[in-house]
């Protein structure tokens, strides 16, 4: 294998089902130890790029390496090397953590397998629960599981699609922990999330709409590149305050954050004009640095729909 110095370097990568574009010309490149959030909404193609990435589909276009193997044409060596956790769980529930376990390091032809299967369990705090059936276990224990399972091999790339998906905060805290305790070890990290708090615990991001990468780079370079004038207003009657400034000029998108809203564009001398008349009175009005889920609101509401 090719020594590189990046584990994911692809670019031209695309995908199509019929006349639809899924996946349109992305370009990637992911630092062996780094974890690389990819974001964007339900049906913008990020797990068909995964799922190329590990060849469980063949792109219709690209060139470039996973893993240092070329991610087109040697599949079948980049699968035994990847560690893939769907967005469904996908174990046996009649089974038992322990024989899911076991079940995964078979197929994988892992040496000592008892060995790997016990180390697994005890990384992951399951070794008390090791008897108790898949089908049984929480959100939280189910992710566990499966997290254990991907691991199992020894993976040198994880691909994780949505894993905390209906988890509650304590389980996401904690898988997180152990997925930057996992990077520091030099593991390759690939997440797909919708949740804004988990991008930014990501070492840089992507964010796809459409099919489209429409940005990259770390929280501060997407949100220093995205040049975007965001207000934040609070006091009484929101509601209506907020009906009256959608479609003013210069007004991209007025979104509740918790008692307050957060009014922002991308031409911040016509965002301003707009917005003059409705200071003062009741509402305080304070310009603030746009934050990442403002970014990612407007490039969602800025992005073109594929489907047709």
């Amino acid at each position: 294998m090719e020594t590189s110095a990046f584990a994911i370097d692809v670019r031209g990568v695309t995908k199509k089902f019929g006349a639809r574009t899924v996946v349109n010309n992305i370009a990637m490149q992911v630092r062996p130890g780094e974890i690389y959030g990819f974001l964007g909404p339900n049906g913008s193609g990020k797990t068909t790029f995964l799922r190329m990435l590990c060849g469980l589909l063949t792109a219709d276009g690209g060139e470039g390496k996973c893993l240092g193997l070329d991610f087109r044409h040697e599949s079948a060596a980049i699968k035994k090397r990847v560690g893939y956790m769907t967005q469904k769980f996908s174990f046996y529930e009649d089974l038992a953590i322990e024989e899911n376990l076991d079940f995964i390091a078979r197929l994988y032809a892992v040496p000592q397998r008892k060995d790997a299967v016990e180390k697994s369990l005890k990384r992951l705090g399951m070794l008390e629960r090791r008897k108790q059936l898949a089908g049984t276990l929480s959100g939280g224990w189910k992710q566990r599981l499966a997290l254990a399972a991907c691991l199992i091999h020894d993976p040198q790339l994880l691909l994780l699609d949505e894993p905390t998906a209906g988890v509650d905060p304590k389980a996401r805290r904690d898988f997180w922990d152990e997925i930057h305790q996992l990077a520091a070890g030099g593991l390759t990290v690939l997440i797909t999330t919708h949740y804004m708090d988990e991008a930014e615990r990501c070492h840089r991001l992507g964010y796809i709409a459409y099919g489209n990468l429409l940005a990259h780079g770390t929280v501060d370079e997407v949100v220093k590149t995205a040049d975007l004038t965001t207000w934040e207003v609070s006091g009484a009657n929101l509601p209506a305050l907020a009906e009256k400034l959608r479609g003013q000029p210069g007004v991209e998108q007025v979104v509740a954050f918790g008692t307050a809203l957060h009014v922002s564009g991308r031409d911040a001398e016509k965002l301003r004009a707009s917005i003059a008349p409705f200071m003062g009175g009741e509402h305080q009005w304070t310009q603030i640095e746009s934050g990442l889920e403002d970014v990612f609101i407007s490039l969602m509401e800025t992005a073109k729909d594929n489907f047709s």
